[in-house]
């Protein structure tokens, strides 16, 4: 009878999961499947695929100058920023937004996040005249005004400037759904904790923050930190939109991301776009690992 009854449960539960496991087959797992099969391959849509074994990494890793060049030092500097930037900067907002009534919390968190659902609407609107090259954009009229420049500055399509503007809109638009776990991870806090630790002769609120908020959290902690580390490989499509460019000018601000559209809808090289994928892949699955190491309870 025991037998039969886990059959029954084992089998309810594949039912249960059967949606679940069809969507991540069909929308993850196999074109991760195909993408890894396409890097070895050459491939330009129109002729069948033809395999060339490692020739697409060996020609990425020696040969593609702007990868090497230009691609990674962006991709790593803007990750590197935005990536923890990104977690600790939801962590602090979050915890400032907990620290208020319930009515002002909720209405300052959908400010805070509606960013990151209207990001390419806000660029053009928002970005694009504050960075303007010309003299109605906001930051030269500014500089103008008090003297400090004579000529307006082209900021979107100066190699000087573009990637440090990404980073100043991707942090803008960082606070996602890492930020509204991190919300619901203070708030569930247990306040016992924090009653018994100045029982104990906790002084302040720094040491509330690190003694009792992050370690009752790790686990909001984690997914906050994996979504921003995600986010800050995934996002290519800041560039092109400020810069109105695919290459971005002297590839200023291209990430990895770009790169890989570039060879797969410019230049047709699917076979090689699939290689810089995989290479991508396997960098998010590093650094969500270091992330899953710092985060994780030790047993």
């Amino acid at each position: 009878m025991k037998k039969v009854k886990r059959n029954g449960d084992f089998l309810t539960s594949m039912l249960l999961l059967a949606p679940y496991l069809l969507l991540f087959s069909l929308f993850i797992a196999i074109p991760v499947i195909i993408a890894i099969g396409l890097s070895f391959t050459y491939f330009d849509v129109i002729n069948s695929p033809t395999f060339t074994g490692l020739s697409n990494y060996i020609s990425l890793l020696t040969q593609d100058e702007i990868f090497l060049k230009y691609i990674i030092p962006n991709t790593f500097k803007y990750a590197l920023i935005v990536g923890p930037g990104g977690c600790v900067l939801s962590f602090v907002l979050a915890w400032l937004v907990t620290q208020i009534q319930a009515v002002p919390r909720t209405i300052l968190t959908l400010c805070l996040y509606m960013p990151s659902m209207v990001g390419p609407l806000m660029i053009q609107v928002v970005w694009k005249t504050v960075f303007s090259g010309d003299q109605r954009g906001i930051l030269n009229s500014f500089l103008i005004s008090r003297g400090w420049i004579d000529m307006p500055i082209n900021f979107l399509l100066s190699p000087d400037y573009l990637l440090t503007i990404i980073i100043i809109v991707a942090l803008w638009q960082a606070m996602g759904i890492g930020f509204l776990a991190m919300i619901a991870g203070i708030l569930n806090v247990n306040e016992e904790l924090y009653e018994a630790a100045y029982v104990d002769g906790m002084k302040n609120r720094f040491q509330e923050v690190i003694y009792i908020t992050i370690p009752s959290m790790k686990p909001q902690m984690l997914f906050g930190a994996v979504m921003a580390i995600v986010s800050a490989f995934n996002t290519g499509w800041i560039g092109p939109a400020l810069s109105g460019t695919n290459p971005t000018p002297e590839y200023a601000g291209n990430l990895i991301l770009n790169h890989i559209e570039d060879y797969a809808y410019s230049r047709y090289e699917m076979g090689y776009a699939a290689a810089v994928s995989v290479v991508l892949l396997l960098m998010i699955a590093f650094f969500s690992k270091v992330a899953g190491a710092l985060f994780t309870e030790k047993e």
